[in-house]
């Protein structure tokens, strides 16, 4: 609508701010009779009488002029009308295009200008009304002032658009109300209307947002598709036509629903993300790529895609050009061929790259801008160099430059990725036929081999494991049979002399020496995970209990020892005292370790399933887990040697100092348990060995046994005693016995030992070299043994084969086998629930009758 002129003279304003000025007037008259009636007083009184009281009324008003002054010069008294009735400021106010209205705090109107009563329609001055009664007829306007009045009574200001419709005969138009409280030296509690009149600037409004959903609504049904992504990925517009070619929904987008990897098929996403530009460039590039729809179909597309970057060289949302590709495919050959060859080469599994001569890339596929990032995002000048570490760079430089001299039969490179995150690849560099001289020089082919070289080292390291453990158990058998030779001898030895005897001292001299070649025989066959294990329930909580004591012993003063019990530990299934050998062998590596002293903590703790994803670690799958965690505050694993820790024979001690076999035994026990064993070390700060033992969970059968069960018989170990037994009781044991014994050895010099040992204690033993003698005695001697102690590996029979021939013959005949192999290289080759001892080699003569005693017994 048109507004009205306001400027003409004779258009009505309301002004009563003097409406005070009267009062003021009649002061000055009340002030000037009091004067007139004193002096007229004064003169009746008589001029004798009247002299004091005229000096006391002539210092009582000089007083009230002095101070009157004083009032003046500070301000505190003005003088009326001086300042209110400034005749531009009122000018200005009257003759304002903005309505203007100012109302006390009970909302009666104190001024109002023309343009006021214009837009509120008033007929003269006598009709002007507050805002809150002009629009009292119209809801929706009346919530709009209710709010603008309690905005001002708290002292705010606020403005509010409402459309008017109906006010006086007029049109339908919006007016902007605005109030603000009026601030001066006193609080008069004024406030301040403005009533503008804004229907044109909102039919300006309306007609730039119609002709906005012209341009959206021909955007969004173009022939072409149209998208926005941001720096991270996300999609804040989609046209209707390119979410109609993939099956998406409008309404996800914006939202945060939609991503860009959810549009585009494999890895085109790193390579819409991956540009780079100087700052305050605006970029366009050309990618040729596959999308998909919702149901994973491809879509071959072409994108024009536009980023501008900002003064920071950060990228802003893109303005992309989406063309279907797939559309005309079968009408023109040549177009169908250019996008199968992009298919192909923005699918490939291998990772190209177009480079110059010096090694900067010109062109990428996407696999190229997913592995290889942080290299596209230096911008044009980013050199497929830096993507190799510092030791393979000039192989890698010296085939771009084969490349670049037309050679050809390139040879592969192998490198190492930049990063330090232990990534490899190989890269195929070929030439490419261009005389231009700064065009491209070399097509780089790369193919990640991260995985097959992990896969490689871990077959490699198993491999060459295997093979030691192979030729550790072989030594092993080997070195037992003459230990046991020795340690039998030494017995006899022993028992002809007396402890004052010159060679007793070097009779146990000699059995030391073998008691610690066995020990070392032991650790072989722990590494090799063949040593006989006899696994129990624990509670390593007891377990740990009971060797503290051990422990503190072994680390000496120096090193503090902290124990901290996880608490409701779940049981596991080990051998006991194959379970502490790993704890003692971890904590003298940790004492030596603390030379000048340090702490020792050893927890325990239980590992869900779920928790097990927190450790990331290798070759453990998610299951529940006790776990053992050996921790020192020493010197730490230098980070090349870590991965060699494990390895037999592998030490950092000085010579003499160690065998190198701690950690590999500790190994082969974890491993042969079923458990895992990771090391985690800082150099200067410590090391931590966390040890995740497999959880028990008992089955039927062991939850309705009994309780405690009586140790197995074959346990051959000096520092293991039977259950409930004690050394004192132990070595009253009686060692006599009485009984036929069939002894088969093949070693005739331990064979004869063993046979003179059994004799001595009363026993009737017959002899045999392999299993097919042992049958010959047996039917020579009627059938009747009540005893067979074999050896496993024999030959022309070997122990389990005349196992099952004695079997048949007498069901119920007892059987103690003795090797130095474990039980269970031979007890697969055995029918399942077969009944028989065993001894470990090398073996003591006290041993042998102990086992021979109680199988006989049992």
């Amino acid at each position: 609508m048109a507004t009205q002129d306001l400027s003409e003279p004779d258009r009505a304003v309301v002004d009563r701010s003097q409406a005070g000025s009267r009062g003021s007037i009649g002061m000055v008259l009340l002030v000037a009779i009091a004067l007139v009636g004193a002096a007229v007083g004064l003169l009746l009184v008589g001029r004798g009488y009247a002299a004091p009281y005229i000096l006391v009324l002539l210092a009582f008003l000089a007083t009230i002029g002095v101070f009157s002054l004083f009032a003046l010069a500070t301000g505190i008294l003005r003088l009326s009308g001086k300042e209110a009735d400034n005749p531009v400021l009122k000018s200005v106010a009257d003759e304002a295009v903005d309505g203007l209205l100012v109302t006390d705090r009970r909302g009666r109107v104190i001024y109002a200008n023309a343009a006021y009563l214009s837009l509120t329609g008033a007929e003269g001055a006598g009709d002007v009304r507050p805002v809150e009664r002009v629009f009292i007829g119209d809801p929706d306007v009346s919530e709009a002032v209710y709010r603008l009045l309690k905005a001002a009574r708290e002292g705010r200001i606020a403005q509010e658009d409402v459309r008017v419709a109906g006010l006086k005969g007029r049109p339908v138009h919006w007016l902007r109300l605005r109030v603000r409280p009026l601030k001066s030296g006193s609080d008069n509690g004024l406030t301040l209307w403005v009533v503008v009149d804004v229907t044109r600037d909102r039919e300006r409004q309306e007609n730039i947002f119609q002709e906005l959903q012209h341009a959206i609504d021909y955007l969004d049904h173009a022939p072409a598709g149209f998208f926005s992504v941001d720096a991270n990925g996300d999609i804040s517009y989609l046209n209707a036509t390119l979410a109609s070619w993939l099956d998406h929904d409008l309404a996800q987008v914006g939202s945060g629903g939609l991503k860009l990897a959810d549009i585009v098929s494999g890895n085109g996403a790193a390579l819409l993300t991956t540009l780079a530009a100087a700052p305050g460039e605006v970029k366009t590039e050309v990618f040729d790529i596959d999308f998909k729809t919702r149901g994973g179909r491809s879509v071959p597309v072409r994108l024009f895609h536009k980023i501008a970057y900002g003064a920071d060289g950060r990228p802003g949302a893109s303005r992309t050009l989406v063309l279907n590709r797939a559309r005309g495919e079968a009408t023109d050959p040549q177009r169908a061929a250019e996008v199968r060859f992009m298919r192909f080469f923005q699918s490939t599994p291998m990772a190209i790259a177009t480079v110059d001569k010096a090694g900067r890339i010109s062109r990428t596929n996407t696999l190229f801008a997913r592995m290889f990032q942080s290299v596209l995002k230096q911008g044009e000048g980013g050199s497929i160099l830096s993507v190799v570490s510092d030791r393979d760079r000039e192989a890698l430089e010296t085939a771009i430059r084969n490349a670049a001299a037309r050679q050809s039969d390139i040879a592969p490179v192998d490198t190492a990725l930049a990063g330090g995150d232990d990534r490899w690849a190989r890269f195929y560099v070929s030439a490419v036929e261009d005389d231009e001289p700064d065009a491209e020089s070399a097509i780089v082919y790369a193919l990640e081999t991260t995985g097959q070289r992990t896969l490689e080292n871990q077959v490699n390291q198993r491999a060459r494991m295997e093979s030691v453990g192979q030729l550790a158990g072989g030594i092993a058998h080997d070195f037992n049979n003459v230990l046991s030779a020795i340690m039998m001898a030494t017995d006899f030895l022993l028992n002809a002399h007396k402890p004052t005897d010159p060679s007793f001292q070097d009779i146990m001299q000699i059995k030391q020496n073998a008691n610690r070649a066995a020990s070392l025989v032991r650790q072989l066959l722990a590494f090799s995970r063949r040593q006989t294990l006899r696994p129990q329930v624990l509670d390593l909580g007891e377990v740990l209990t009971e060797l503290n004591m051990l422990l503190r012993r072994l680390i000496g003063e120096k090193v503090e020892l902290g124990v901290v019990h996880g608490r409701d530990l779940w049981p596991v299934k080990a051998d006991i005292s194959q379970l502490e050998q790993v704890i003692v062998n971890l904590a003298v590596n940790a004492r030596d370790a603390m030379p000048e002293g340090g702490k020792l903590s050893v927890r325990t703790a239980n590992v869900t399933a779920a928790e097990c994803a927190k450790f990331a670690l290798k070759g453990m799958p998610d299951a529940d887990y006790v776990l053992v965690e050996v921790t020192d505050t020493g010197s730490g694993i230098p980070p090349e040697i870590i991965d060699k820790i494990f390895e037999p024979f592998f030490s950092t001690k000085e010579v003499g100092k160690g065998t190198g076999l701690g950690l590999s035994t500790v190994y082969g026990i974890v491993k042969q348990t079923g458990g895992f064993i990771y090391p985690d070390s800082v150099v200067g700060k410590g090391t931590a060995f966390r040890i995740f033992l497999p959880r028990h969970v008992p089955s039927a059968d062991e939850v309705a046994a009994a309780m405690p069960q009586t140790e197995a018989p074959g346990i051959a170990s000096d520092s293991i005693l039977p259950v409930g037994a004690t050394l004192a009781q132990r070595a009253a044991t009686d060692m006599t016995g009485q009984g036929t014994i069939l002894l088969v050895e093949d070693e005739e010099g331990l064979r004869a030992l063993n046979a003179r040992g059994l004799k001595s204690r009363g026993y009737k033993v017959i002899e045999a070299g392999n299993g097919v003698e042992a049958l010959e005695a047996l039917e020579k001697n009627g059938g009747e043994v009540d005893l067979v102690v074999s050896d496993v590996v024999m030959p022309e029979m070997d122990g389990p084969t005349l196992l099952k021939a004695l079997r048949k013959r007498n069901p119920e005949i007892k059987m103690i086998f003795v090797s130095g192999y474990a039980e269970e290289a031979f007890e697969k080759s055995l029918p399942a629930g077969e009944k028989f001892a065993f001894l470990p080699k090398p073996f003591t003569l006290k041993q042998l009758i102990e086992q021979v005693k109680q199988t006989m017994a049992g």
